[in-house]
């Protein structure tokens, strides 16, 4: 698109460029991230951006609904490919409500799931998080839809599931597989879980086995045998997903747990406590 990288370290990219043009890009992974910064950095760009093999979350064709409220010219969302036809005009005014969040809805339906405990979840998308029922149903939750409306009530102790991969959508979310893991290393049996989109996104294992979970690591691959409780411990989040398993973790275990590095947590979840305290959980932050 005729940006140049002037340098790059740290975690940080700086780049400039004096004018983007549209191009054809080809991603080697269907990256959310990647499309999203591709659609943006296209509005103005100079003629027409192709992006393909992009991402089809539900949160890219939800983006092309505001983009398109804005009035940039943008098709394709949802499918391998998207058109992007620069826009050199000053954008219009509008209002857009974003969709309801996927990983928060599917973080609170394993909460239930971990503590056999009983949640009515309103404004959910169910098309969205059929991965995540399918699964927890698996695992003995009893999960019914009306509508936006989900109901979903917990076993006594969860079942184990015989194998879960992270894919990209439909498939099941990697936003998703550490809350997951922390549900299954109390679960009845054993579980495999293959992580397929990131590496190195088993750090909150580490913490749970601090918490007496019984789980190997084999590169992408977790073989996580239930045990019947997990141990209150002090605990390091080490990213978002990871922390909150943690914290569902800590619902269900003996005694007290504190989940240290809560700022990860927080760039995920609006006052995680807060909607946790409502359903009854025992929990407080601490400055």
């Amino acid at each position: 698109m005729g940006a140049k990288i002037l340098d790059a370290q740290h975690g940080n990219i700086f780049c400039e460029a004096e004018k983007l043009k549209g191009c054809d890009i080809h991603l080697d992974y269907p990256s959310v991230g990647a499309t999203e910064n591709i659609m943006l950095a296209a509005v103005f760009a100079e003629g027409e951006t192709y992006v393909r093999n992009a991402a089809k979350e539900p949160e890219i064709l939800d983006l092309q609904n505001f983009l398109i409220g804005l009035g940039v010219n943008i098709t394709g969302a949802g499918t391998s490919v998207i058109r992007i036809k620069g826009n050199n005009t000053v954008l219009k005014y509008t209002e857009h409500s974003v969709i309801p969040d996927r990983i928060v809805a599917g973080t609170y339906m394993v909460a239930a799931g971990i503590t056999g405990g009983d949640l009515i979840l309103k404004s959910v998308i169910p098309e969205h998080i059929g991965s995540i029922i399918s699964n927890l149903r698996e695992s003995g939750c009893r999960i019914n839809l009306k509508r936006n409306i989900l109901h979903i009530s917990g076993p006594t102790r969860p079942r184990a599931v015989d194998l879960i991969r992270t894919l990209p959508y439909p498939g099941f979310p990697t936003d998703m597989q550490a809350q997951m893991v922390a549900m299954l290393a109390v679960a009845r049996g054993t579980s495999i879980v293959v992580e397929t989109v990131f590496e190195n996104r088993y750090k909150h294992v580490e913490e749970l086995l601090r918490m007496g979970a019984n789980i190997k690591l084999e590169g992408r691959l977790a073989v996580i045998k239930g045990v019947k409780r997990l141990m209150g411990a002090n605990v390091f989040a080490r990213d978002l997903r990871g922390g909150a398993a943690l914290v569902l973790a800590g619902l269900a275990a003996d005694g007290e747990t504190t989940v240290n590095g809560t700022r990860h947590i927080d760039r995920g979840y609006e006052n995680m406590e807060s909607g946790l305290k409502q359903l009854g959980a025992i929990i407080r932050r601490e400055e």
